[in-house]
């Protein structure tokens, strides 16, 4: 007789096996199956629904499947030449983190890439407000509002100014996961500290020349907002320090994350323009005409052209594996 399988989330990822909580709120460290294995490099990673066998006398469950998912963070594994990397799944909202006073617009422009292509609600929040004043905080929000466009919501969160913990925590509500990203030092696990109300997530010591803490998270987790002022109640995943950003299947994106250059590209005179001195560029103009800036335009084009030598290496990979 087959062994009986339970349907439960992965809700808990670090150097171990994964965590996994059953229907029943009981949690059991679990392995993969070997026909899970036999696949290569699926894994079950947080926020995956699995289905998991607990044979008598097993130490830890077995992951027998994974579930399709409703939406997913791919990179390209850092590791690998050719192979996607997935880093969550089954999310609503994405957020992505900086902090105010050390702010990556290069950075920030390849997080929403990534982050539109996920499918999700897109929201920037920028932590350490209280380390500029409030012209300069203004403005910082102005740059990357225009930057992320009007689908984007940006806030700021400061550990002086409750209401803008609270801002962020009404973006949460029971029912929705949110997903943190951003690279060590940004603020998150603060950010989730402040969310919580609690010392959920550690930081490391601060440091003596600039008075800041270092991020110390090493491990997926999801964790339950609570409720505060009716707002909150939704549950979050504060995700390791993800320095690596490759791109990987990013093209639509790059177009979420481009709009205002894909809506240019629309007046172009030939359909194929790569925007490099094809007469008849609608895009160029717009950076002549200074609508469009010429940073953004080398940043869009720098990005297809990653998503093209990815695509190539994976076509060159097919074939090698064929």
């Amino acid at each position: 007789m087959s062994e009986r399988l339970l349907a439960g989330e992965v809700v808990k990822l670090d150097r171990k096996f994964p965590l996994v909580e059953l229907g029943d709120g009981s949690r059991v460290r679990c392995e993969h199956s070997a026909e899970l294995k036999k696949r290569g490099k699926l894994r079950a990673v947080i926020g995956d629904v699995v289905d998991v066998a607990i044979p008598e006398g097993h130490d830890v469950g077995i992951i027998e499947a994974i579930r399709p998912r409703s939406t997913q963070f791919v990179r390209k594994d850092p590791t690998e030449r050719a192979l996607p990397q997935v880093l969550a799944a089954n999310f609503d909202r994405v957020v992505v983190v900086q902090s105010i006073d050390r702010l990556n617009m290069k950075r920030l422009e390849r997080e929403l890439v990534l982050a539109h292509e996920t499918g999700a609600v897109v929201t920037v929040v920028l932590t350490k407000a209280d380390l500029l004043d409030a012209v300069a905080v203004v403005e910082t929000m102005r740059k990357v509002s225009d930057l992320a466009g009007d689908s984007v919501q940006v806030l700021v969160a400061s550990k002086a100014d409750a209401a803008s913990v609270a801002r962020v925590r009404g973006l949460m509500p029971k029912g929705t996961t949110s997903v943190l990203i951003g690279r060590s030092g940004a603020g998150k696990s603060t950010l989730v500290n402040l969310l919580l109300g609690e010392e959920a997530r550690a930081t490391s010591e601060v440091r003596e020349r600039d008075g800041k803490g270092r991020h110390k998270t090493v491990s997926r987790e999801v964790m339950r907002l609570p409720v505060v002022d009716g707002k909150g109640g939704g549950r979050i995943v504060d995700m390791p320090g993800v320095r690596g950003l490759g791109l990987w299947d990013a093209e639509e994106g790059i177009g979420a994350a481009f709009s205002d250059v894909d809506e240019l590209a629309q007046g172009c005179r030939f359909r194929d323009c790569r925007h490099a001195g094809e007469p008849g560029c609608a895009v160029l103009a717009a950076v002549e005409e200074g609508a469009l800036s010429r940073s953004r335009l080398e940043s869009y084009l720098a990005l297809q052209d990653e998503l093209a030598k990815t695509a190539r290496r994976r076509e060159q990979s097919s074939w090698k594996n064929k």
